[in-house]
C-alpha cells in the first residue's frame, strides 16, 4: 500500500506551506493542485513545490473548482502508482492532526474510504452547521443507511483503484461544491465501505471561502437531483445489501 496527499488550491496559496509542513513527517508524496490560480497564488504554490521535494504540482490552466481540481490530483496519483491518497484542504481548515488516525483506520481497511464528520467549535457559522444536517439527511435518504455521517467535508482517504474506475464509468459529476457528495455516494453505491471519523474543523475569522452561496447551493441541489434519480434502479441492490447487513447483526 503506497499513501499520499491530495491538497486542491485555489486562493490559498499563502496557506499551503503550512499544511504541507505538517504532513512532511509522514514522508508522503503530497500532490497540490493549482486549480487555475492567479499568478500571486501560482508563485507562492511553486515556491512550495521547489521548497520541499515531497510536494508534486498539477496544474490546470482554469479554474475547474475543487472536486475538478481533486480528481486530477486522484488521476495523478493512479499514475504515480499510489494505492491510497488522503484528501484535504489547503486553508488548514481541517485538524491535520487527525491524519494519522485516518491513515492507521485505511490500514487496517484497506477497501474502504475513511471518511471525517465534523467537531465544531465556537466558530463556526451556526447556517453552515443546520445547513450540513440537512444536507446529509438527503445523504442517509439515497444511500438507505446512516454509514456516512457527512458527505460534505473533503477530509477522507480514498482507495485510489475503485475511485477511478467509478470516475471513468460515471458520466457525469459536479466538478465543484457537489463533488464531495456526488463521490462518496456513487463509491457508497458500487460496494465501497465507508467508515466515519471524527475531525476538528475550524472557521478562521480572515479565511477566504470559495463558496458561492447561489450558485454553489444550486449546484448541490443539481447532485442530489441526480442522485435520487440514480437510486431508483439502485433500490434492489441496495434494500438486499440492508437486509443482509440486518440478519448479520441479528
Amino acid at each position: 500500500m503506497k499513501y499520499g496527499f491530495v491538497l486542491p488550491v485555489y486562493r490559498h496559496g499563502s496557506t499551503l506551506e503550512a499544511v504541507v509542513k505538517s504532513l512532511l513527517s509522514f514522508n508522503y508524496p503530497i500532490i497540490a493542485v493549482d486549480d487555475g490560480n492567479d499568478e500571486e497564488n501560482r508563485a507562492l504554490i511553486a515556491a512550495v513545490a521547489e521548497k520541499y521535494p515531497l510536494v508534486t504540482v498539477v496544474k490546470r490552466e482554469k479554474n475547474g473548482g475543487k472536486g475538478a481540481a481533486v480528481m486530477s490530483g486522484v488521476y495523478k496519483a493512479y499514475e504515480m502508482g499510489l494505492t491510497h491518497i488522503l484528501q484535504l484542504d489547503s486553508d488548514g481548515q481541517h485538524d491535520v492532526g487527525k491524519a494519522q488516525r485516518f491513515l492507521e483506520l485505511s490500514n487496517q481497511n484497506p477497501d474502504s474510504i475513511i471518511c471525517g464528520y465534523p467537531e465544531y467549535d465556537e466558530s463556526a457559522p451556526r447556517h453552515r452547521v443546520n445547513g450540513r444536517k440537512f444536507a446529509n439527511g438527503w445523504v442517509h435518504l439515497v444511500t438507505l443507511s446512516h454509514d456516512i455521517k457527512d458527505a460534505i467535508i473533503g477530509f477522507r482517504v480514498y482507495p485510489v483503484e475503485p475511485f477511478v474506475k467509478m470516475l471513468q464509468r460515471t458520466l457525469y459529476i459536479d466538478g465543484r461544491m457537489g463533488f464531495d457528495i456526488e463521490v462518496l455516494v456513487r463509491m457508497y453505491w458500487r460496494g465501497v465501505p465507508v467508515i466515519s471519523e471524527p475531525v476538528k474543523v475550524f472557521y478562521p475569522q480572515d479565511g477566504i471561502s470559495n463558496y458561492h452561496y447561489i450558485k454553489d447551493t444550486l449546484r448541490i441541489s443539481g447532485s442530489y437531483t441526480r442522485l435520487c434519480l440514480g437510486l431508483i434502479p439502485r433500490l434492489p441492490v441496495l434494500i438486499c445489501r440492508k437486509i443482509k447487513r440486518h440478519f448479520k447483526k441479528a
